[in-house]
């Protein structure tokens, strides 16, 4: 068998406020047309087909959309899970008529431990769920964490594992020694954690979803996709794209999608990014990051610079506030023990790299005498 493992669609995501729906519908062509030219027996989609849990009508329609093409145009079978972005309430709507055209949609734990059998390969599709819902499963108040109740979970798997064949699990969680980026949600609510890689050992290929990069873990038999479309600056450097898994020889080949734009992050001066033969050499069009090297203040630096990249999704200094302070040489006590003038004085200094004018000092003395009056 040959699949194409997919997962972290986030359909109805927003880029910073920038609507992403043509990119993800670009991306999503690519899909469809590496399934096709891989001539795949199938797909996985390891979670969060949705940004949210109530999606958009219009995430909705582009969802299905998309489900339709692939398993009534293409006659591809899915084989899919709901992840903590999808709600899977809403998501399991018409799931009991799904596998009629070979539409395997699992989102709720206790269908886990129903596996898919096709061909060489037994298909274990376990939605993301919190360790309440094994608790209530397993009728066990003792599985508190998440890698207990995976471990429950798997250690029931295996008795149903069938001699011979290939034994794939798709899931949607945080397996520790994984990499992760600020746009992913950190499954530590509720005693939510990292799942232990070992306890995966017995799959021969575990697809996983949650992390947006391909290369967040390393392991041998279990490998995230990644998300198909960079959803903050974070993952600029990532390279998207889906998997392609042989089930007979358990390798997995790459293949890369190219972004309709892409995301960059630029780290510059004022004077070089609106110098022509600057922005001239960029591609205005990607979701631009910028980072100001520049340690004066700059008048509407924002609207100058969105008129150059009308993508700009970020603005920062190189030197932020944090940065300032750190070498200051002086401690907590000491700084709340100096007169708020003179803090607000020092900090206009170092940011603005100028002193406070006597107009500046005069207001900020009225403010802090209104504010002094109100806490009496």
């Amino acid at each position: 068998m040959r699949l194409l493992h997919t997962a972290d669609w986030h359909i109805g995501r927003r880029l910073h406020g920038f609507d992403l729906t043509a990119e993800q519908q670009q991306a999503f062509e690519q899909i469809e047309s590496i399934a096709q030219q891989e001539q795949v027996d199938g797909l996985i989609i390891a979670g969060d087909l949705y940004d949210r849990s109530a999606p958009a009508e219009a995430a909705v329609r582009q969802l299905n959309q998309m489900l339709q093409q692939l398993n009534l145009t293409d006659k591809l079978p899915i084989y899919a899970i709901s992840g903590n972005h999808d709600s899977s309430v809403r998501l399991a709507t018409g799931t009991p008529w799904f596998p009629q055209t070979n539409f395997y949609l699992y989102t709720d734990l206790q269908q886990a431990f129903t596996p898919i059998e096709v061909a060489d390969t037994q298909i274990f599709l376990l939605p993301y769920f919190e360790p309440f819902a094994a608790q209530q499963y397993f009728h066990d108040e003792s599985l508190q964490h998440l890698d207990q109740a995976v471990a429950a979970v798997i250690t029931q798997m295996k008795t149903l594992f069938t001699p011979g064949k290939r034994h794939i699990l798709v899931a949607h969680f945080f397996v520790s020694g994984s990499l992760q980026t600020d746009s992913e949600t950190q499954l530590t609510v509720g005693g939510l954690a990292a799942v232990p890689l070992d306890l995966l050992a017995d799959f021969d290929y575990v697809a996983l979803g949650h992390l947006h990069g391909k290369d967040a873990l390393q392991a041998q038999n279990a490998c995230y996709s990644g998300s198909p479309v960079k959803f903050s600056l974070s993952e600029a450097k990532q390279n998207k794209g889906v998997y392609i898994i042989d089930t007979e020889t358990l390798t997995r080949t790459f293949h890369p999608l190219t972004p309709l734009r892409d995301v960059q992050q630029i780290t510059a001066s004022f004077a070089e990014l609106t110098n022509p033969q600057f922005y001239q050499a960029q591609k205005q069009d990607d979701y631009i990051g910028v980072t100001l090297t520049d340690k004066k203040p700059i008048p509407n630096v924002l609207t100058q610079l969105r008129q150059l990249y009308p993508n700009l999704i970020s603005l920062t200094r190189a030197e932020g506030f944090e940065a300032q302070f750190a070498y200051q040489g002086e401690n907590g006590q000491q700084l709340r023990h100096k007169d708020p003038l003179e803090l607000l004085a020092d900090f206009y200094e170092q940011v603005a790299q100028e002193e406070l004018t006597d107009q500046q000092r005069q207001w900020a003395a009225a403010a802090l005498k209104i504010a002094n009056k109100e806490e009496q």
